[in-house]
């Protein structure tokens, strides 16, 4: 069953019900896509749009637009307690993070403005793409 913008879940009573009903039936799929986020996070440091995204998409028939800020307000957890955790270790290099968190504010800011106006076709497309390249820089530059 796949979402429409309109049927997102908001933040009024309403929508709060018919999520959690939504959820009552997927609970056991929500938590092996959070599981495999929460993993492929502490070890990768992906999870959201690699994880999270397709597998909400596929196992759930979750709009890709739902699915990519369903998986943002779950990868703010999953980040927090992972900075924590290596953070403890020594790990977390904190200007490099700066660096690169900072600004990527504004790409995210210009990412929802531009998403707006893309079909889901559109973004499961710019989203292969960008997962193919990635994994050729991987291999290539490895």
């Amino acid at each position: 069953m796949s979402k429409t913008r309109a049927e997102s879940p908001g933040w009024s009573r309403r929508s709060l019900v018919r999520s959690l009903t939504q959820i009552h039936g997927n609970t056991t799929r929500l938590i092996l896509i959070a599981a495999a986020a929460g993993l492929f996070s502490a070890v990768a440091g992906v999870g959201g749009g690699v994880v999270i995204v397709p597998l909400l998409m596929a196992l759930l028939g979750v709009d890709a637009r739902v699915a990519t800020a369903t998986s943002l307000a779950a990868i703010a957890a999953i980040a927090i307690w992972g900075v924590a955790a290596y953070g403890v270790l020594g790990d977390v290099n904190w200007v490099y993070a700066a660096l690169v968190g900072v600004p990527a504010l504004v790409g995210v800011t210009a990412g929802v403005r531009l998403r707006q106006h893309l079909s889901p076709v559109h973004i499961a497309r710019v989203f292969a793409g960008v997962l193919v390249v990635a994994a050729v820089l991987l291999l290539v530059l490895r």
